[in-house]
């Protein structure tokens, strides 16, 4: 479907390209370390130091389990939407808010004008780029769910505060394209909240992407997308990574009411399942996925992030993602009835 797009920002990739979803887990001696750095015990490029050890961990993990479009797993960051508030001007962090089971963030406050001041995630991503020949998407979180997810005490409604953030946060889309980042990711896992404000979504995301040369994917987790579908569709993107891994929304049953008309990065992983899937149980998730839109516009992800899960853990997920999607492969260049 958007292969041409791909294809002409010079990335080729096989059927059923494999990547994940942003985030993985850190390794126990940067958590230690992250943990050091809030009390002052290190400085800055020591913590750095670890990330960096650990993005290049990762990235050679990725690399031995074959996916093909590469993240640099967020070492650097904490949570998806604290993480951009500190590098905001205008932005703080709050209070602990508990977001489910024991994890918690600190809700960011937006206290005056939204200001970017410089490139918050390119160094990381030339960083991850230059310790491989495969190529790595981007990560950035939406300003849809940045507004959502933060008290807003300075501008007033829901609006003004979220094309604010939308036009600060181009600058740095910006300042990645000019890196050489051809493929982001936008994460908008508030897109369904508020079903009336999708035009508001549609328009903060067309101030970050209009007229930038890259592959647009947006990632939302789970909700009530009953709500938004069709309407979703309208969003300036090429791809939405969704949760079919995540039984309660029945994605054949919306794609019904009308053809999905974008790529589908299937989510085929559940990231919060206690086991470890089977690699049949990926290939049928991938098979779920193949009637909803033409095998050449479907990727194959985990349903979110890694993080929350250990390292042992993450990496056996991810090695049966491949396993099953390989199995995918052969049956769709064999011309089987299953996919």
């Amino acid at each position: 479907m958007n292969r041409a797009v791909l294809s002409r920002l010079g990335i080729t990739l096989p059927l059923l390209p494999t990547t994940s979803v942003g985030s993985l887990p850190k390794p126990p001696e940067l958590l230690a370390a992250r943990s050091r750095y809030t009390m002052g015990a290190i400085s800055r490029r020591e913590l750095d130091t670890l990330a960096e050890e650990a993005t290049v961990f990762w990235l050679r993990e990725q690399e031995a389990l074959g996916l093909d479009v590469l993240v640099d797993g967020e070492m650097y960051r904490g949570d998806l939407v604290g993480f951009f508030a500190e590098e905001l001007e205008g932005m703080v962090l709050g209070g602990p808010v508990r977001v489910y089971g024991n994890w918690y963030y600190r809700k960011p406050v937006i206290q005056g004008p939204i200001r970017w001041e410089q490139p918050v995630t390119v160094g990381w991503w030339r960083f991850a780029q230059g310790h491989t020949a495969k190529p790595v998407k981007a990560t950035v979180t939406g300003p849809y769910t940045v507004m959502d997810w933060s008290f807003d005490e300075h501008y007033g409604d829901r609006r003004t505060a979220c094309l604010a953030l939308a036009h600060e946060l181009r600058k740095e889309v910006e300042a990645l394209v000019a890196a050489g980042a051809r493929i982001i990711q936008i994460d908008e896992p508030a897109l369904s909240t508020r079903p009336g404000e999708l035009p508001l979504l549609r328009e903060a995301l067309g101030v970050m992407t209009d007229g930038l040369d890259a592959y647009w994917i947006v990632h939302t987790c789970y909700g009530a997308f009953d709500t938004v579908y069709p309407g979703m569709l309208a969003l300036p993107v090429h791809s939405f990574s969704l949760a079919l891994a995540h039984a309660a929304v029945d994605w054949i049953a919306h794609f019904a009411i009308a053809p999905f008309t974008a790529d589908l990065c299937a989510g085929v992983i559940d990231v919060h399942a206690r086991a470890v899937e089977s690699v049949d149980t990926v290939r049928h998730r991938i098979e779920h996925a193949l009637p909803l839109v033409p095998a050449a516009g479907v990727w194959v992800a985990p349903d979110c992030g890694l993080k929350t899960r250990r390292i042992e853990d993450a990496r056996d997920q991810l090695r049966v993602m491949v396993a099953g999607t390989a199995l995918a492969r052969e049956q769709q260049d064999s011309g089987g009835s299953g996919i």
